[in-house]
């Protein structure tokens, strides 16, 4: 009898331990096939915990580098070196990182070093601008150098990883984990009293749930959404602002003089992962810079505002259950507006197709690891909404999608 594939899955942030979460559970759920190494850096501490608690995970190694205001250097040494005497001890059969941060990069890299074959979900999502997402792009760039299985949740990213030269049998078409998470926490049915969701229902309000983090996003940017949200409040008598404030200083050095005297504009510590999603159930209109956001809230039924200048999921704004409408005030208060007065623009964004997965991505990665290791055929091709032929390579004709937000 074989013994399980001893799979170290590493991640540092709570959007990746969202992610990560229906695979750890499900690798939990097979022990006869699977032993999952849980490795967390701990990049972000209290919201990652509240993810770990959440999903019942408990792991088996905690570096926990965080620092205050600490650099990205500082960050990607700590992470480096902590993972380089786990990895000698454990020597798994794989390494499982997720997305693009710096957790991500180090995980994949440490991996490399020690030879140990890297499995990358959500891989191939692409700005197209090294910058812009900072330092997620370059993360997720050099992450798919190193990696041996490139789990793609769309079409788009498998053709990315292609343009990049990255062979076709090396990428696999799953859909995106955060539907599992996302159907999983629905299937707890689990209640959510938080009093200001009693009070939007008390008051009839629509609620406008909005998040900002990003790098890119600090200072000036973050100036102009925070003008646009005390502009729209006082617009509009029927809405309440709802905004769960990063513990990054570099955000709520500016978010919270700013808005928290502000009528009808709650700011909220950071909420936990069940938190997030009955407020984004109860709401009106999602505006975010997130990228686990963009694909959750359409699955939701919840029309996205993009506060990015360009994004690395196209689908959404393809499918058209996203727009993307930069950080100015002045267009963010107008995109806005339009969708809180006109019940069609609403209507169209609300009701269009999710493009992101349906909810077994988690149970196809862990049949392509099964069929890596030698142990079972490949998995069926998903196509969900697509056609799996769509994935082929770039003619030297094809002009690559223009994800960018277009200047006026």
């Amino acid at each position: 009898m074989n013994d399980p594939i001893k799979t170290a899955v590493i991640f540092g942030t709570r959007p990746e331990a969202i992610k990560l979460a229906p695979l750890i559970r499900r690798m939990a759920d097979k022990p006869d096939l699977f032993q999952p190494i849980t490795i967390v850096t701990a990049q972000h501490r209290e919201m990652l915990d509240q993810v770990l608690e959440l999903f019942s995970i408990k792991p088996d190694y905690d570096l926990s580098i965080l620092r205050p205001r600490q650099t990205l250097a500082e960050i990607t040494a700590s992470a480096i070196s902590g993972l380089d005497g786990i990895l000698s001890k454990e020597k798994p059969d794989f390494v499982v990182v997720q997305g693009d941060t710096t957790t991500t990069f180090m995980g994949a890299l440490s991996a490399f070093y020690h030879k140990i074959p890297v499995a990358h979900v959500e891989a191939g999502l692409r700005t197209q601008d090294k910058t812009n997402p900072f330092p997620e792009e370059i993360n997720r760039r050099m992450t798919s150098v190193i990696a041996d299985a490139h789990f793609a949740p769309t079409v788009k990213a498998c053709q990315n990883l292609l343009a990049e030269g990255i062979v076709r049998d090396r990428i696999w078409l799953t859909g995106n984990t955060v539907i599992d998470a996302l159907k999983d926490v629905a299937g707890w049915n689990r209640k959510c009293d938080h009093p200001v969701l009693k009070r939007v229902a008390a008051e009839k309000l629509r609620m406008l749930f909005v998040t900002s983090h990003r790098r890119e996003n600090q200072g000036q940017p973050q100036e102009e959404i925070c003008s646009a949200l005390i502009e729209l409040v006082k617009t509009f008598r029927d809405i309440l602002v709802v905004f769960p404030v990063h513990l990054s200083p570099a955000v709520r050095d500016t978010v919270l003089p700013r808005l928290r005297d502000q009528n009808r504009i709650v700011l909220l510590d950071p909420i936990d992962y069940l938190e997030t999603i009955h407020f984004m159930k109860n709401s009106y209109l999602v505006l975010t810079d997130s990228g686990g956001i963009q694909e959750e809230a359409p699955g939701l039924g919840k029309p996205v505002l993009v506060l990015r200048s360009t994004t690395e999921r196209p689908e959404g704004i393809l499918a058209g259950t996203a727009r993307l409408v930069g950080t100015n005030a002045t267009r963010i208060v107008a995109e806005a507006s339009n969708l809180l007065c006109s019940p069609e623009s609403y209507r169209k964004m609300s009701h269009a197709t999710n493009p992101y997965g349906d909810g077994r991505s988690s149970e196809r990665i862990l049949q392509v690891l099964e069929y890596l290791a030698g142990r079972a055929a490949g998995p069926e091709p998903f196509t969900g909404t697509w056609n799996d032929e769509s994935i082929r390579e770039p003619a030297l004709s094809d002009s690559p999608l223009d994800c960018s937000l277009q200047k006026e």
